[in-house]
C-alpha cells in the first residue's frame, strides 16, 4: 500500500508563506511527474504547478513567479513553497503522482493525496 501525504497548510496573511510537502509513504521504487491541484470553495479543481522527476518545473499562469515546485527524489517528497499569498490561493490543495512504481514492481496511475487546506486572511 503505498499514499501520498500533504502537510504545511494553515492560515496565513495575505503577502505571508506557505511551504507545503506532498511525502509518498510505503513501498516506492519511484515516481515519475508529480502535480500540485487546488480546490478554491464551491470551485472546480485546478492545476497548480508540476514537476518531472528530472526537476524541470511548469507552473500555472495563476502562481508563475509566486510559487515554487521542488522535489526530493531520495526522500520521495515533493514541495511547494508558496509565496506572496493572495486571498485568491485559499483553496484545499492536493498533491498527485501520475505514475508511481512501487518496489514490488507494480504501477500505480493517477495516485492523490487526501488534501491540506491554505486561507489566506488576514
Amino acid at each position: 500500500q503505498v499514499q501520498l501525504v500533504e502537510s504545511g497548510g494553515g492560515l496565513v496573511q495575505p503577502g505571508g508563506s506557505l511551504r507545503l510537502s506532498c511525502a509518498a509513504s510505503g513501498s516506492v521504487l519511484s515516481i515519475d511527474y508529480m502535480n500540485w491541484y487546488r480546490q478554491p470553495p464551491g470551485l472546480q479543481r485546478e492545476w497548480v504547478a508540476g514537476i518531472t522527476d528530472g526537476g524541470d518545473a511548469n507552473y500555472g499562469d495563476s502562481v508563475k513567479g509566486r510559487f515554487i515546485i521542488s522535489r526530493d527524489n531520495a526522500k520521495n517528497t515533493m514541495y511547494l513553497q508558496m509565496n506572496s499569498l493572495k486571498a485568491e490561493d485559499t483553496a484545499v490543495y492536493y498533491c498527485n503522482a501520475v505514475r508511481l512504481v512501487r518496489r514490488d514492481g507494480q504501477t500505480v496511475f493517477g495516485l492523490w493525496g487526501q488534501g491540506t487546506q491554505v486561507t489566506v486572511s488576514s
